[in-house]
């Protein structure tokens, strides 16, 4: 069986891989493919299985270059992946769910903590040499207990974000298709999404990029948050209208915001990276050596379960 890899990842599903015995081929390049190397590189190895990173489009004009029966890809999300095209042609595909609700959910922990305190602010701050002594009312942040977190997607990731804060007294509200009831257990309240919007001090987004949750926050939704409310996005860039985004911080309609993700990444709109009420991050909220090392061995598993006539675990289509 050939197997081709997009991009390296961690050693240990690799050594997945070559331990099996296939035919293994891995892009050289240290970066993104581009289209024309993707289509260029599949078409030239012919593989039976690829797998994939999220920075890869994967669609019909990719599966048709070769005969490929599945793409695992090495990410939580399949947004980039035509399922509609790979179900048509028999394709199976796979991703990696669970291994970084932890990472994840820490990583936006942090980011509510940084933005509240005006962490990256004050830093800043001290390194230009600006602090020249105490002053009573520098850099004053919020206090977040007795606060309330607004939760958008309920799954894995926003039921542990909101268990941390609300261990920390917080008050939290969220919404999703259906109630949690491990949320409600803890005395979570369920909303709609205007609701929470409207209640919550801090708003925190987990919810997956659709067709329906693309712009799943926009102008509408940031002219019913309060003025003092802060915005952490760690799930999918366009869940988030940028530019409404932009607007809503320039108006004042909200207080800042921690991004990790962005509507046309690797770009990030200048108007945000000018503002010191805005954190930005290179999309690292899953960037742990443990998480990064279980999606290698999961991707690489799913291959293996494949090619030797098992159902790989995480099955999209």
């Amino acid at each position: 069986m050939k197997v081709y890899v997009t991009r390296r990842i961690p050693e240990n599903g690799i050594k997945i891989l070559q331990d099996a015995g296939f035919d293994l081929k891995i892009s050289e390049k240290d970066g993104v493919l581009t289209r024309e190397e993707l289509l260029s590189e599949v078409k030239a190895f012919q593989p039976d299985a690829l797998l994939c990173l999220l920075t890869d489009k994967i669609d019909a004009e990719v599966f048709d270059t070769a005969p490929i029966k599945i793409c695992a890809t090495y990410s939580v999300g399949f947004n980039h992946i035509d399922l509609d095209a790979a179900k048509e042609r028999g394709i199976m595909v796979t991703h990696t769910p669970g291994v970084l609700t932890d990472a994840v959910a820490e990583f936006t922990s942090a980011m509510i903590f940084a933005l509240s305190k005006r962490i990256v602010e004050a830093d800043d701050f001290a390194r230009a040499g600006r602090y020249k002594g105490w002053a009573p009312m520098l850099f004053l942040g919020m206090e977040l207990k007795g606060k309330v977190l607004g939760v958008l997607g309920a799954g894995r990731i926003g039921t542990r974000v909101a268990e941390i804060f609300h261990a920390l007294g917080l008050k939290v509200v969220y919404s999703d298709i259906a109630p949690n009831e491990r949320l409600n257990q803890m005395g979570a309240v369920y909303e709609d999404k205007d609701t929470v919007l409207k209640r919550a001090d801090i708003v925190t987004v987990h919810v997956p990029l659709l067709d329906s949750t693309r712009h799943f926050l926009s102008d509408n939704e940031f002219s019913i948050m309060k003025n003092t409310a802060l915005l952490i996005n760690t799930s999918r860039g366009p869940v988030v209208d940028e530019a409404a985004l932009i607007r809503a911080l320039q108006n004042q309609q909200i207080a800042g915001a921690a991004l990790d993700v962005f509507e046309n990444e690797p770009e990030i709109s200048p108007e945000l990276v000018a503002m010191n009420n805005v954190i930005l991050t290179p999309h690292i909220a899953s960037a742990t050596k443990e998480t990064r090392e279980k999606m290698s061995a999961m991707a690489a598993q799913s291959v293996v379960d494949f090619a030797s006539g098992k159902t790989p675990e995480h099955v999209v289509v």
